[in-house]
């Protein structure tokens, strides 16, 4: 299959890397230089719970015209409607695409830019990936991939998708509940994304912390009774063994939000901690700790880029 990844940083790559040694052709697509000049250089390797190897693929800041049979979008939330403008010329009108990210929204955004309706949300679970360096991606443990149709898309055409996944080595199915899987990782992202964000602590940490742990349990309870009220079909009725679950499985693992902070980049917490009062007011409620955590985590970006600025004009 001809598959291009749009958005190749440490997921992404964990996708390229196994979907390349997999036989598939694969196309990396991401705007980091030194990591697309490095896979071209040296191959790209991927180290951790599927092993270790070094694949050869051809990577690009910028996306090549050529039709794919699969376009998997990788990237951040917030930047989900820039990269589909930047790669409608991977697209074409059999091109089945494949939007995988933290939190609610993106897919909608995804779906009104697409124009031939081939949409699949995707929802990966307990990877711990991170980028130790260009050309090289890691990840703690490989739990799951679950993805269904947005809309109109025929199950068989999901099912043909997830088959692919599951040759490369993935624990990938399709499932009729995109909303169930989404908020089932949803409630583990709120639990540690904008907790561990705040203090700098792993999954691990936060999770036993006598301090951070009631705060991280808080949160997921509240994104749970959120879906519940939303009538959101869940596989559980436990949120705090769930969460605790997740983590137990990928201790040292750090949030995605949490490395976003320490790069001086501007978060998806909007996304994941800020999605659960958006969705609160849905059915008339509200939802203090998530919105209070995310607010903390915006203010911390705001001062971290602020402080960023400041340091730029002294050095002038």
């Amino acid at each position: 299959m001809h598959i291009a990844i749009v958005g190749c940083g440490a997921m992404g790559s964990i996708y390229a890397g196994l979907l390349a040694s997999d036989g598939n052709e694969v196309l990396a697509i991401d705007t980091n230089e030194q990591h697309v000049q490095s896979i071209n250089t040296n191959g790209l390797r991927i180290s951790g719970a599927s092993g270790d190897r070094t694949v050869t693929l051809r990577a690009y800041t910028s996306a090549p015209t050529q039709h794919m049979d699969l376009v998997i979008f990788a990237v951040k939330s917030a930047h989900v409607a820039s990269a589909v403008a930047n790669a409608k010329s991977l697209i074409g009108p059999e091109t089945l695409v494949l939007t995988i990210q933290n939190g609610l929204g993106s897919a909608d955004a995804l779906n009104d830019a697409l124009t031939t309706g081939n949409l699949i949300v995707g929802v990966a679970q307990g990877f711990g990936a991170s980028l130790p360096e260009p050309g090289h991606a890691h990840h703690n443990d490989m739990k799951t991939i679950r993805m269904g149709a947005y809309a109109q898309l025929s199950n068989e055409a999901v099912e043909q998708v997830a088959g692919v996944w599951r040759s490369a080595g993935f624990d990938a199915a399709a499932v009729p509940d995109i909303a169930a899987m989404q908020w089932e990782k949803l409630i583990c992202n709120v639990a540690y994304s904008a907790p561990c964000a705040l203090t700098g602590m792993t999954i691990g940490e936060a999770m036993d912390d006598p301090a951070l742990g009631p705060v991280s349990r808080a949160a997921a309870s509240e994104a749970f009774e959120i879906a519940q009220a939303r009538g959101i079909n869940l596989s559980f009725d436990d949120p705090v063994a769930h969460v605790r679950d997740f983590a137990a499985r990928m201790p040292e693992a750090k949030p995605s939000v949490l490395l976003d902070i320490q790069a001086g980049r501007i978060s998806e917490v909007g996304f994941i901690n800020g999605a659960v009062p958006r969705e609160a007011e849905k059915v008339g409620l509200s939802a203090p700790i998530n919105t209070t955590l995310t607010r903390l985590v915006q203010a911390l970006e705001q001062h971290n880029i602020n402080q960023s600025i400041n340091q730029s004009i002294k050095g002038c």
